[in-house]
Parts: C-alpha cells; sequence; structure tokens
C-alpha cells in the first residue's frame, strides 16, 4: 500500500496530523508520510476521513 497525496486539492484541515501523527507530519510547512508508521486499517481510516479528498490509496 502507498499513500499517496495531492497538494492541490489540500484545505490543511489537519485532520490527518490530529488523527494519526504516527504517519502524517508536517515539517518546514510539507506534509511527510511515514509509509508503514501505522497499521493498514488504521492508515485507511484516516485517507477516508480526508474531507478534501487530497490523500489517496495506492495498491
Amino acid at each position: 500500500m502507498e499513500i499517496t497525496f495531492d497538494s492541490q486539492k489540500c484545505r490543511h484541515n489537519g485532520q490527518c496530523v490530529k488523527t494519526l501523527p504516527e504517519v502524517f507530519k508536517v515539517e518546514k510547512s510539507q506534509l511527510i508520510i511515514i509509509q508503514n508508521g501505522a497499521s493498514e486499517d488504521a492508515i485507511q481510516k484516516t485517507v477516508n476521513a480526508c474531507p478534501s479528498g487530497a490523500l489517496a490509496i495506492k495498491k
């Protein structure tokens, strides 16, 4: 599984960072994604909850 991020869609709600900080972090105004930072189930739930659809799963 690979997490993808579309910066053009992102509305910067921060849901991903708040919900799963072990996977999604912001450093120097850039989203950092730690692909194996949590279980696939937890990542899938967080990606599905992204309000802008900026996050996706590539299998």
